[in-house]
């Protein structure tokens, strides 16, 4: 039995050799970003593009796939590479270890992207390079602050309720004239902070379904 026995079971033949010759590129291999990865990468998609400027530091270890005790130091791309590799050597991995911005040039042209940034105007710019490049994307809104699982739901921005990003979100897209497009995002009020500090809380649980949830949305997209 190969390692996509039991998705080729569930999904059929035809469905995995949909996926194997995908092409996905997320962007964001942080909390979000992890968990949507791995899981594109154990469904068996065949060419992963990976786009992120930070190094696995050890406060990251509460929610990323990435960040271990040996990893710490380490540019995410790369362990992030490793780990795919370790996973199934045979799926092709680009790495790009830098910030993405309204001034980056990628001549790449996946399939699907990924959207699980951080900062709003590197998501902004990245919508744009999407749309530019005729390419289908989902997008990431704010998995911090929150517990409830059973709040993170996928929607489109223009109907989105609640999260304070995605409202951000949803005004800036609409003067820039771009397209509706799909989200995950959490209808949850986020919680206060317990201490204090700039960065905001979050938990493995929330962040992991958030990172589910784009890549379930991906695959379905890849296979139908």
């Amino acid at each position: 039995m190969n390692r996509l026995h039991r998705i080729t079971l569930l999904m059929g033949n035809d469905a995995v050799k949909k996926l194997q010759k995908s092409t996905v590129m997320v962007v964001g291999c942080g909390a979000v970003g992890s968990f949507a990865i791995e899981s594109l990468v154990r469904s068996g998609v065949g060419h992963i593009i990976l786009v992120d400027f930070d190094v696995v530091e050890e406060s990251n270890i509460n929610r990323q796939l990435f960040a271990l005790d040996s990893t710490i130091g380490k540019p995410k791309v790369e362990v992030a590479a490793h780990r795919i590799a370790d996973i199934n050597p045979k799926i092709k991995v680009n790495i790009f270890n830098m910030f993405f911005d309204e001034n980056t040039v990628l001549n790449v042209k996946p399939d699907f992207v990924i959207d699980a940034i951080d900062t709003v105007p590197s998501k902004i710019a990245l919508y744009k390079w999407c749309a530019d490049s005729n390419v289908p994307f989902i997008s990431s809104m704010g998995a911090a602050r929150k517990t409830d699982l059973t709040k993170v739901k996928v929607g489109t921005i223009s109907k989105t309720t609640v999260c304070p990003l995605a409202s951000k979100i949803r005004r800036m897209v609409r003067d820039l004239n771009i397209n509706d497009f799909p989200v995950v995002y959490s209808t949850e009020v986020a919680k206060p902070q317990k201490n204090g500090g700039k960065e905001f809380g979050s938990i493995i649980t929330v962040t992991g379904m958030f990172g589910l949830l784009l890549a379930d949305f991906v695959i379905k997209k890849l296979i139908s």
